[in-house]
């Protein structure tokens, strides 16, 4: 059936990448009652039924959005009507940067993929603890992810960790420390645990009796050898969560990150990973992203004991007809197994393994 989404997305995606994404937040930051009035508005999706705990935050559906689409909280009301289990919004720098120059954003509709170089565009730090502040209807979580700045040497870069930590440990629900992302040079070798301990030993001096969350995301294309020093690393300084992971590089296709579909495999790989080392460490949660579209795959990584995972791009191609699709298998399956929350069900996936 032919929906509102499908007109919006052939429209979309007549235009550049990017444009097209810069038209439509600034739409929806005018607009977002557009939720309301044609995206499924005579369903109810709010249902205790699908609540969970996830790095010591409550979401209200196990399915967040993932950093990237709204780097600036530009949409925070839109985002928030949707059945979204928490939002993360960024990647956000101390100071304000252009980024990257264009084009830095592709598509690859017969894979449901993009690829991005935008190299942390973005507000800065002022600007999105203002639409922070703004944000008056807060009944969804919202995480903001940190970055350091391009200009900012590696030596540095623990100041602009602390800078960010220090700025909004105080209006988000939960931090992420991002090193990661493939579009900033020389931003993937402070994933090395040495580097990470820098990062975290300068964040720990303004972190004492802080009780906002904090956690690391981590790339697909790291070495599984290298993932049990990072976990030390989290242990030692007491993180909430892991998630994994951002974008992949593909050297093929040009500079960027590739996420989506193409990056599915290589993403669930590194998630396999991580489940498996931080089993015997349930202090750490985990968060899974990267290519998800599907029930199947969201039930497949519950049988690995995942718990919650965050959409982007499939989101891009599919629209919020992703979350209600995932919504109505979740409430089959409970009605099937005869279960009451999402705790049961997930316990019946690992069971199901």
């Amino acid at each position: 059936m032919f929906s509102l989404y499908d007109l919006f997305k052939k429209l979309a995606f007549a235009m550049d990448a990017e444009n097209a994404h810069t038209k439509a937040l600034h739409f929806l930051h005018h607009y977002p009652e557009i939720a309301k009035f044609v995206f499924h508005s005579n369903e109810d999706f709010s249902d205790a039924r699908m609540a969970l705990t996830v790095g010591k935050v409550n979401w209200k559906f196990p399915v967040g959005l993932a950093a990237g689409l709204d780097k600036n909280g530009e949409a925070f009301d839109f985002f928030s009507s949707l059945p979204f289990g928490a939002l993360e919004v960024g990647t956000v720098t101390p100071r304000p940067q252009p980024g990257n120059e264009r084009p830095r954003l592709f598509r690859y509709p017969e894979e449901e993929s993009l690829r991005n170089c935008m190299g942390f565009n973005n507000h800065g730090s002022d600007e999105l603890y203002r639409a922070l502040e703004n944000f008056s209807r807060r009944q969804t979580p919202i995480g903001v992810n940190l970055g350091k700045n391009k200009d900012t040497p590696a030596h540095k870069a623990p100041e602009d960790y602390r800078i960010l930590f220090e700025k909004f440990k105080g209006i988000a629900d939960y931090l992420v420390v991002n090193v990661s992302s493939p579009n900033t040079p020389g931003l993937r070798d402070l994933q090395k645990a040495s580097e990470l301990k820098e990062i975290f030993s300068e964040i720990q001096r303004v972190r004492t009796n802080v009780k906002t969350p904090l956690y690391l995301k981590i790339s697909p294309d790291m070495s599984p050898a290298d993932l049990p020093a990072v976990i030390d690393v989290a242990k030692e300084y007491s993180l909430d969560a892991l998630i994994a992971t951002n974008t992949t590089i593909m050297p093929e296709r040009g500079a960027g990150g590739v996420s989506g579909r193409a990056l599915y495999e290589k993403a669930k790989s590194m998630r396999t990973h991580c489940l498996a080392a931080l089993s015997e460490t349930p202090e750490i949660d985990f968060i899974g992203v990267g290519g998800f579209s599907s029930f199947e795959q969201l039930w497949d990584y519950w049988k690995e004991g995942g718990r919650g995972i965050q959409l982007y791009t499939s989101f891009i191609f599919q629209g919020p007809e992703v979350l209600y699709s995932i919504y109505r298998n979740i409430d089959a399956k409970m009605k099937e197994y005869k279960v009451h929350s999402i705790n049961d069900l997930m316990a019946i996936a690992r069971e199901d393994k």
